[in-house]
């Protein structure tokens, strides 16, 4: 297992799917306010833990001691994105959103997915004897 450094990072903070995503958990807390206080533990804590999943695995994974293992978290944080993408669909469907809402934050949940998804694909993947044996 080896770390491979990306170009110009020296932390977490550095890295711009975190910002992004750091942006992402303000708007959904921003937008779930409004929610009924009935959702305060359901659907508001739920969009909410998953939002804030997004830049926590991001941080974790890189600091993590291997590009195995930051990739592994980059994909937890992609579930999560992915996890907050369809309670906000589910929040507009119960009304608790409107479309233009729903639209934003599904917006911003996209250009994160876009950026995470350039990051996971700039990252080696390791290959095992199995993956060159044919």
């Amino acid at each position: 297992m080896h770390r491979v450094a990306i170009v110009g990072v020296r932390s977490y903070r550095d890295l711009i799917v975190w910002r992004q995503s750091m942006s992402l958990v303000k708007e959904v807390y921003c937008c779930t306010q409004a929610f009924p206080q009935s959702e305060i533990y359901g659907l508001t804590a739920q969009i909410r833990r998953a939002a804030v999943s997004v830049p926590s695995n991001i941080a974790e994974g890189q600091g993590r001691s291997s590009t195995g293992e930051f990739r592994q978290f980059l994909g937890h944080a992609r579930g999560s994105l992915l996890e907050v993408e369809t309670q906000v669909l589910i929040a507009q469907e119960l009304g608790h959103l409107d479309a233009d809402q729903a639209q934003h934050l599904l917006g911003c949940t996209a250009e994160v997915g876009r950026v995470l998804n350039g990051l996971l694909n700039s990252l080696p993947v390791r290959r095992t004897l199995r993956d060159t044996d044919h």
